[in-house]
């Protein structure tokens, strides 16, 4: 049962190194003055809204606060 932890422990390891230190995460990096792929997120209305709703017609800023409406 240890030797299971350990190996289980590891490939953890493993894959937390690789999602960090992979050089295709920069290829996802904006720059200042890119333009936003488009998405879509569900409302607090539950309704999707789009990127492409608002493009073009309102000024548009994109902030995104990590950890918001977790609890944390």
């Amino acid at each position: 049962m240890q030797n299971r932890s350990v190996i289980t422990l590891l490939m953890c390891v493993l894959v937390l190194s690789i999602l960090f230190f992979s050089p295709a995460q920069s290829v996802f990096a904006l720059q200042v003055g890119d333009k936003a792929p488009d998405f879509s997120l569900s409302a607090t209305t539950a309704e999707k809204v789009s990127l492409a709703d608002y493009l073009g017609k309102k000024p548009i800023v994109l902030f995104f606060y990590i950890g918001a409406f977790t609890g944390l």
